[in-house]
């Protein structure tokens, strides 16, 4: 099934190893893991002839790219091959996963896929996962990897990356998440890979920060010793010399006192030590962009911090701008950016590319800055060179900010790749597995504290001949750290990796055989809220066997029955809904859709501490919610048990009501009681609770359209400001515009 194509020594040792289990590829960029997976794909077609092969991958650019090494060297009519993305509907994809063999996805639209049976991953005997570090936590890979071992009749699994990262639990997470039962591990040393690595030049260029940064970078660091001296004084900061506290050990302290807060622990140094900690990061943020990007950025986030203090109520936010380090170095911030002050580093790049054009006109430069905001400073001040031009590559736009869709940034690949223009700027999004060849000359606009990340830049080059790579660094700042953090980062890893692979083979993720799943029918049918997805329940009922339909549901997050509708809502939520008066109009409308309605409130959290609301208040509407609309009340802890408990209902409730029952049949019939209720307690002012004796005092609602200001205040609770509001609703004349 191979065409144009003569597999290297290492790509045939590492597919005799992927063809007989779940294995994990590192490999360095370039070196042709996707290649591997197109051996490996014939061999489990040709074992498995009507079967389905499956490779997912993180973004639409990449998946494109599959999809053109596989009409380029793979013997498949194109007919054969499908791309599913967020761009394909999901009934399109339903229509080509039928007729496909080799299906190329992004996870999250696939993830839906999955929940809703519209593919049916017993077919597919391979599954190939790219950028597998990625497969930590809640990311769709997890999922999608643990329902084809689940699903599949002929599971193999191949993960491929050019690194998984330094961090030992990390990297074993990657691999019990992705079944992985063995390691195939390949550096530009190996003798075996050696042969085809081109030479790749790493040139560290160092800059002197000026007087004037160095002012501002002084108020920051005053800034910080203050709030280190007083968590030092609290107990909380342990670390004798302030000067070494870096951005992990605050986080690290972060998670600490929260996981205190969240034990009971909350006494006015835990909530002034949270408050401290938000000051400090907000400033090392501050401080980074001063240090390593350069004075537009900087201004643009004070700006951002100042504009932020008008309308926060943040203490944090206010402490800050009350201190006077903080507006000294804003307003020497200021005045450098109106003076237009450039960061050194900015000016020797310049004076980089310029030399690099003028000695060669056809040269493509590939420049990584990982700050959008100086990313397009970068470009307006690269393209004022001659014979210079230069082209942004970010990600998806943000609110109040640049971006290029995922068509846009396929065709800026193209056009750099044809020679369009000769500088590509990227920020982190150009790291990742995106094939551009013949880049001669990567720059790093800083040094990146992360083996993943700076192997992946450097891999932008020397894919086809020598690779240069040049790494600015500003002398004394966190640059030069970052510089030896990555460093020694990537020599971690590759033994983590080592000594991984032993456990491996000593079956650390023994294999088991799963069954297939049970049959549809035996499954109970729940619909769900389309934006119900990520809370982790819709993922825990498609776990446990459960036929998840996604659907815009207007009345409930979740329908088990014809009778039956299930809110759901995270103790924070339930709070929030009760201070912006949502939580009523959703009980009325459960009420007034089924005949079994019910609330779930998730979660550990003491609900009475969770907002600064009253007691009181809270009690009142669990009152009203259980005794005036009738509504049972169910807590639970946390996303697993609302999924069990959701399919416990779902089984009683078609046990007895069937499971035929159709979405659009899920309102309940509504008595005339009801309906009077439900219309009286649309007027102003007027709930479920005071439509009862309104009605009660008025008989019917014509006496109660028809009576006076006077007349309506003898009920109980209907005040003056209330009669007024219902007679100028009744009485008031209709005006269109």
């Amino acid at each position: 099934m191979i065409k144009n194509f003569e597999p290297r020594l290492y790509q045939q040792t590492i597919l005799a190893t992927a063809a007989e289990k779940n294995t994990l590829v590192v490999l360095p960029t370039g070196m042709g893991k996707t290649n591997i997976f197109l051996m490996l794909a014939a061999q489990r077609l040709k074992q498995y002839p009507n079967s389905k092969i499956l490779l997912i991958g993180p973004t639409k650019p990449l998946i494109d790219q599959y999809m053109s090494v596989f009409r380029e060297h793979f013997e498949i009519d194109s007919s054969d091959m499908a791309v599913f993305t967020g761009m394909v509907s999901p009934e399109k994809r339903k229509d080509l996963w039928k007729n496909a063999k080799i299906i190329f996805s992004t996870p999250q639209g696939l993830e839906n896929d999955i929940i809703s049976n519209r593919i049916a991953l017993e077919e597919v005997c391979l599954l190939g996962i790219d950028e597998a570090h990625r497969a930590v936590g809640d990311y769709a890979y997890v999922f999608v990897a643990k329902q084809f071992m689940k699903l599949s009749s002929h599971p193999r699994i191949i993960a491929l990356t050019a690194s998984p990262g330094s961090d030992m639990p990390k990297i074993e997470e990657i691999c019990k998440n992705l079944f992985i039962e063995d390691i195939e591990v390949r550096t530009d040393d190996d003798p075996d890979v050696k042969p085809y690595v081109q030479e790749m030049q790493i040139d560290w260029v160092k800059v002197d920060l000026p007087k004037v940064f160095i002012d501002i970078q002084r108020f920051l660091l005053l800034f910080l010793k203050e709030r280190f001296e007083k968590l030092k004084k609290w107990g909380i900061l342990q670390r004798k010399d302030v000067r070494y506290v870096g951005k992990s050990d605050l986080l690290q302290l972060q998670a600490e006192l929260r996981g205190r807060i969240a034990q009971g622990e909350k006494d006015f140094v835990m909530w002034n030590a949270i408050s401290l900690l938000a000051e400090t990061m907000k400033i090392y943020h501050a401080l980074e962009l001063l240090e390593t990007q350069g004075i537009v950025s900087l201004h643009k986030y004070f700006e951002k911090l100042v504009a932020e203090s008008r309308t926060s109520k943040t203490k944090a936010i206010k402490s800050i701008m009350g201190d006077s380090n903080f507006k000294s170095a804003m307003v020497k911030a200021r005045i450098l950016h109106e003076e237009k002050v450039e960061h050194p580093k900015l000016i020797e790049l310049q004076k980089i590319v310029d030399n690099e054009v003028k000695r060669d006109a056809n040269v493509k430069i590939m420049i990584f800055n990982q700050y959008r905001d100086n990313a397009l400073d970068v470009i307006g001040k690269l393209n004022s060179i001659p014979n210079v031009k230069a082209s942004i590559f970010v990600g998806q736009q943000k609110k109040n900010d640049t971006g290029l869709t995922q068509k846009e940034q396929k065709q800026m690949l193209d056009d750099f790749r044809n020679g369009l223009f000769n500088v590509l700027v990227a920020t982190s999004i150009g790291e990742e597995g995106l094939d551009i060849p013949k880049v001669d000359l990567v720059i790093f606009y800083e040094p990146i504290p992360s083996a993943i990340r700076s192997i992946q830049r450097r891999g932008r080059t020397g894919r086809q001949e020598k690779g240069r790579v040049i790494i600015l660094m500003a002398a004394g700042t966190r640059d030069e750290a970052y510089r030896w953090v990555a460093h020694h980062k990537e020599k971690k890893m590759y033994r983590h990796l080592e000594s991984l692979r032993k456990k491996l083979n000593l079956s650390l993720n023994v294999r088991k055989e799963n069954p297939i799943a049970k049959l549809a029918e035996d499954k109970p049918k729940i619909f769900a809220d389309y934006r119900e997805k990520g809370s982790g329940i819709i993922k825990e009922l498609a776990e446990n066997n459960v036929t998840v339909s996604l659907e815009k549901l207007n009345f409930a997050d979740y329908i088990v029955s014809s009778r039956c509708g299930i809110e759901v809502k995270a103790v924070e939520d339930f709070v929030d809904s009760i201070i912006d008066g949502r939580l009523l109009e959703q009980m009325k409308n459960l009420k007034n859709n089924f005949e079994r309605p019910m609330i779930l409130i998730e979660g550990t959290q003491d609900i009475y501490s969770v907002r600064n609301v009253h007691q009181n208040s809270i009690l009142g509407m669990l009152a009203t919610i259980a005794v005036s609309y009738g509504i049972p009340i169910v807590q639970t802890r946390n996303f697993k048990e609302t999924a069990a408990l959701l399919q416990i209902i779902a089984k009683r409730e078609q046990l007895e009501m069937g499971k035929d029952f159709s979405l659009h049949a899920d309102r309940k019939p509504i008595t005339l009681k009801e309906r009077q209720e439900y219309l009286v307690s649309s007027l102003p002012g007027i709930n479920l609770t005071l439509a009862k004796p309104l009605l009660k005092h008025f008989k019917t609602i014509k006496n109660i359209v028809n009576s006076s200001e006077k007349e309506l205040q003898e009920v109980e609770k209907i005040g003056p400001l209330k009669a007024k509001q219902i007679k100028d609703v009744v009485e008031g004349e209709y005006k269109e515009n």
